[in-house]
């Protein structure tokens, strides 16, 4: 990486007539700066028109016009599907009602396998007549939902910001609203003109916006709240802490409700700093939470307090901080476009070659499956088959690798492919605003995992098109569509109708991806696979340089994959495979991996399997040259396959690892240092066929182990 990048992505409210009777807002403060400046990032120059249109139907969003559907997203669920799904802003959970919208903040437990923290209303808001939830505004990091009554009008809007157990609520009509629980004024060490209620032993304070006395407009029974058109308030759940003044803090912070946000982020050569900056109603700081993620605090912004309390999450403990710009560092992970193999003695290479002519002469003989998920599992392997066999100069087995798997990409990058033939191609989907493989596989027609999909066929680009600047430029059109699709940073437009999502995945606050396109789930949104996802990534900065190499417009992608690739790995670890198992927090779960991550609860589970080895294999899977971030604690890897394959004695015995993923996992045991790859090395030699995930072959196994060993 060359320099000092920095980029800001600006998602600014969409729409005046979406704007009326909202509290002003002041710009936001800027995203800290280390000298190089920030820059806008602009929309990616593609056109999905170019693809066939497939309609795929009508499918239910309460959206405002002209936004982007808001798929992968953590509140997805608001959005798609025929009712509401509650979301997870976390630390509270949200739910709409019939006639309004409640809240509460979720109850962590661990059980075994499963730490829950499910969406169960404490405090619900009732309009006094039916309402529909419709998604009027959202940004990386707040989300605006109109209440819409049956005559069309829009009776309030309901704010969410993602970190904060605040939730603000304006009033776009005169009205009378009920709380469901009763608030009183004159709570000991709280403003007369705020309110509040005990829910369960903990505090919730209702705070009026721009001088509103919160107190003063409910009723005497404290059951119901009157407001006037254009004013808001706002609830705040108390953190765990032994500060009796802490509340109050937080309180005055309170009466400024966020309003919007924007993510900054700056590179270097040995970490990337994200930078999350919230504009709140007068300028002032925001009541937010540091996640265990964020722990790398990149210093704090002026004005910026943390340790104001704590919350228990299905993440992990969450920390309370007031700030207006919350900064972390990630490390930078280089994106690798193939395995060292220079320490390999004559003997060993011999023997890799004879494996990878054996391997090569296998897949050479298939026909790759048709769908994006599995065809472009198999374009990385080969592509990686190809890079092992320039490696070891096999210069024919190279050449037929390379054209074999050029020839399928252009294939699947013929831009009319699909008006032609019936798979092996993309399709545009005009009313998700997605690209589409024409043969569909886990729910891709919905959007669920184009992050997955696309990212093996970007790596497979990337790699066999470095040194051949024609390929790059014929299947420039196609690729760029597909790193648009699950990449692009800012809304791109889109001729006859709504953009593009920008940031379609990717959930900056959290800093990592969402795999199902509608979330039609009650604990939210869901990724299993952060490996793949971080692969995603990686993938895109080997497809960023390929295109840089054959003379093709950069537009800063290279050092967006990489910012996306930091930030992904490092919450892969801190949620699916390192997590701090002493946390308070997890208590009572007993599971050294959650590899199925959801917003209401985190599990040891996959879709697919009940093996244990499924649970740590698919978020190994694909290893790659750039999955030695997965062993930065050996002591954990060592813990993590103990408990995926049942034994403390990982070696005594090669029939322990003939399981599900067992080349994935001998190859997660190289991470342990010389001496254990050597051993694993040793097992992968003799391990079953069956064993090789159709995404690897045995003899990048081999060179893997092999490229670790003494």
């Amino acid at each position: 990486m060359s320099g000092r990048a920095a980029a800001r992505l600006t998602a600014a409210f969409l729409g005046a007539t979406l704007l009326a009777g909202c509290t002003t807002t002041a710009a936001p403060p800027a995203v800290p700066s280390s000298g190089a400046g920030l820059t806008d990032v602009a929309p990616p120059a593609v056109d999905p028109t170019v693809l066939p249109v497939v309609d795929r139907g009508d499918v239910p969003m309460r959206l405002a016009d002209g936004l982007a559907p808001p798929t992968n997203r953590w509140f997805s669920g608001l959005v798609f599907g025929e009712s509401p799904q509650p979301v997870f802003p976390l630390p509270l959970a949200v739910g709409l009602t019939a006639s309004g919208f409640a809240y509460g903040l979720p109850q962590v437990r661990g059980d075994g396998t499963v730490l829950t923290g499910p969406y169960a209303p404490q405090v619900q808001m009732d309009l006094r007549e039916p309402v529909t939830g419709v998604v009027s505004v959202y940004d990386p990091a707040t989300v605006t939902v109109d209440l819409v009554g049956g005559d069309e009008r829009v009776l309030g809007r309901l704010h969410l910001t993602r970190g904060s157990p605040v939730l603000t609520y304006t009033a776009l009509t005169d009205q009378e609203l009920g709380t469901g629980i009763a608030f009183g004024r004159g709570a000991a060490g709280l403003p007369e003109d705020v309110a509040s209620t005990e829910v369960d032993g903990r505090a919730h304070a209702l705070v009026g916006a721009d001088g509103l006395d919160a107190a003063a407009a409910l009723d005497a029974a404290g059951t119901a709240l009157t407001l006037s058109a254009g004013e808001a308030v706002s609830w705040l759940v108390a953190p765990d802490t032994d500060d009796p003044g802490t509340l109050a803090e937080l309180v005055e912070a309170a009466r400024e409700p966020v309003v919007r946000a924007e993510v900054g982020y700056e590179s270097d050569a040995d970490e990337v700093t994200t930078s999350l900056t919230y504009a709140t109603s007068s300028g002032g700081p925001a009541v937010v939470v540091r996640w265990p993620h964020q722990q790398d605090d990149a210093g704090p912004s002026e004005g910026t307090t943390c340790g104001l309390g704590t919350f228990a999450t299905v993440r992990g403990t969450a920390e309370v901080c007031l700030t207006t710009t919350l900064a972390w560092r990630s490390p930078v992970r280089e994106p690798a476009r193939g395995l060292d193999l220079s320490g390999l003695d004559g003997s060993a290479r011999e023997a890799l070659a004879d494996q990878v002519s054996a391997d090569a002469a296998a897949v050479l003989d298939e026909v790759r499956p048709a769908d994006t998920y599995f065809g472009g599992k198999a374009l990385a392997r080969d592509a990686q088959l190809w890079t092992l066999a320039r490696e070891l100069g096999l210069d024919e087995v190279a050449a037929d690798l390379h054209a074999s798997v050029a020839a399928d990409l252009r294939t699947w990058a013929e831009p009319a492919g699909c008006a032609e033939r019936a798979e092996r191609c993309f399709t545009w989907e005009p009313t998700l605003r997605t690209v589409v493989g024409q043969a569909t596989s886990f729910g891709s027609e919905e959007g669920n995992d184009h992050h997955f999909h696309y990212g093996y066929f970007l790596y497979a680009a990337g790699l066999v098109a470095a040194d051949d600047a024609e390929l790059a430029r014929d299947l420039a059109p196609v690729l760029d569509l597909l790193a648009a699709d699950v990449a692009a940073v800012t809304d791109v437009p889109v001729e006859g109708g709504a953009p593009m999502p920008g940031l379609r995945v990717l959930d900056v606050v959290m800093g990592h991806s969402w795999a199902s396109g509608q979330s039609p789930f009650a604990d939210g949104n869901n990724q299993e696979s952060a490996s793949e996802a971080v692969s995603a990534w990686h993938g895109l900065a080997l497809w960023a340089e390929a295109r840089e190499a054959a003379g093709l417009d950069d537009d800063g992608l290279d050092e967006q994959a990489r910012w996306m690739l930091a930030l992904e790995a490092a919450s892969a670890r801190a949620y699916w495979t390192d997590f701090d198992t002493a946390d308070p927090a997890t208590a009572g779960l007993d599971a050294s991996v959650t590899s199925l991550v959801w917003d209401g609860k985190r599990e040891r589970a996959t879709w697919f399997s009940t093996e244990p080895s499924a649970a740590l294999g698919i978020v190994v899977l694909p290893v790659t040259g750039v999955s030695a971030y997965l062993g930065e604690d050996r002591d954990r890897v060592r813990a993590n396959l103990e408990e995926a394959l049942g034994t403390d004695e990982l070696w005594s015995d090669p029939d322990v690892w003939d399981v599900l993923f067992g080349d994935q996992l001998l190859m997660y045991a190289g991470l342990l240092g010389t001496d254990d790859a050597e051993a694993a090395l040793e097992v992968a030699r003799g391990l079953p066929g069956e064993r090789i995930d159709d995404g690897s072959t045995r003899s990048w196994m081999l060179a893997w182990l092999m490229s670790r060993a003494g």
